[in-house]
């Protein structure tokens, strides 16, 4: 980016994205600051309006110009309606994954091609490169900030149009270089994600959606030793939101290593439920902007922040690539994103059938 660009910057409302207008501009950008309004539920307080508030500051305080894109359809549609059928289908969703998928690198993307930019930037903590067939997607600089968990399914256009401003440096300095340069949001607290799937208690959320019934929590024999609030609701691994009423003088953590929304039953087991040898790993809604082929050794996380594991490529198609971990690692639910790397490129991923 030698030559000054039109680049339409996603504000949330905090620092990140903040210090993202900052660099850009100060890099000689035409600089547009875009508040991405989303849907959220009648029946659950969001506090849109204040975020927004604090992104036209931060943009008054840049001497940007300011805008709203309203996502609200595409969020609805697209990423609230999606985590509502994976529950009810007995899988774990990752609404952050589709959310930056469908809303910030799709709604917001075309919001802002039409009105004549050349990229869009955010906030995340990720790297981009170029690389042999465009742009890449690397892990961010800050190991505890790293984001590009939930990068994994953009397409390779989507990551053509996207800037990361923030990502090569540790949050400890983007916050230091927005309290110099007297930015508003230098000294806000996090974000929690965006609105509903931020805060949200799923049981009271799904609720809404979808009839929960208590039921039954067995042990590995399938005797009854507890109470749950709906089999929907819990995934493979969750150590608490049920009820034991055993006479367990001990009191162990007890894991949900099965659950049957048939019989509205969950198993669990006083053993973290882990991937056996040779266990295979099948994804399908595959996105891979770089190929992989049978036999190849990469890295792979199920979920955010997870240590990252070694898997080998056992066989790939066109809808599905099937891995097998190479170590012993807490087996993943149904539904759960598995993103693979070599070793700081994401090469993309998919959801676990």
């Amino acid at each position: 980016m030698n030559k000054q660009k039109t680049v339409f910057v996603g504000l949330s409302g905090g620092v990140d994205s903040s210090v993202a207008a900052l660099r850009l501009k100060r890099a000689g950008h035409n600089v547009v600051g875009v508040f991405i309004k989303v849907w959220h539920p009648d029946f659950m307080v969001c506090n849109w309006e204040a975020e927004r508030l604090d992104a036209m500051r931060v943009a008054a305080h840049l001497d940007i110009p300011f805008l709203t894109c309203d996502a609200v359809d595409a969020y609805r549609d697209e990423v609230a309606q999606y985590f509502i059928a994976e529950y009810q289908a007995g899988r774990t969703p990752n609404p952050d994954v589709l959310c930056n998928k469908e809303v910030k690198f799709g709604a917001f993307l075309r919001f802002a091609k039409e009105r004549g930019a050349d990229y869009i930037a955010t906030g995340h903590y990720v790297v981009r490169k170029e690389g042999d067939r465009g742009a890449e997607l690397h892990r961010g600089n800050d190991d505890n900030k790293d984001q590009s968990y939930f990068l994994w399914s953009l397409s390779q256009a989507q990551l053509d149009a996207a800037l990361f401003p923030v990502g090569d440096t540790p949050k400890e300095q983007i916050r230091k270089e927005a309290a110099k340069a007297g930015i508003p949001t230098a000294t806000k607290k996090d974000s929690q994600g965006i609105c509903f799937l931020g805060h949200i208690d799923i049981p009271e959320f799904l609720s809404h959606y979808t009839e929960l019934k208590e039921g039954s929590v067995l042990d590995e024999s399938g005797a009854i030793i507890g109470t749950h609030k709906g089999a929907l609701v819990y995934t493979i691994g969750q150590r608490h939101g049920f009820t034991l009423t055993n006479k367990d003088t001990e009191r162990n953590h007890h894991y949900i290593i099965a659950k049957d929304p048939t019989t509205n039953t969950i198993t669990v087991s006083n053993e973290k439920p882990v991937t056996s040898e040779h266990e295979q790993v099948t994804l399908n809604s595959l996105v891979l902007r770089s190929p992989v082929q049978v036999g190849d050794v990469l890295d792979a996380q199920f979920r955010y922040r997870q240590t990252p594991f070694t898997v080998k490529v056992v066989s790939i198609d066109t809808n599905a690539l099937t891995l097998t971990p190479l170590d012993h690692v807490e087996k993943p639910a149904g539904g759960q994103s598995c993103v693979i790397y070599q070793d700081t490129l994401c090469l993309g991923g998919g959801r676990i059938a």
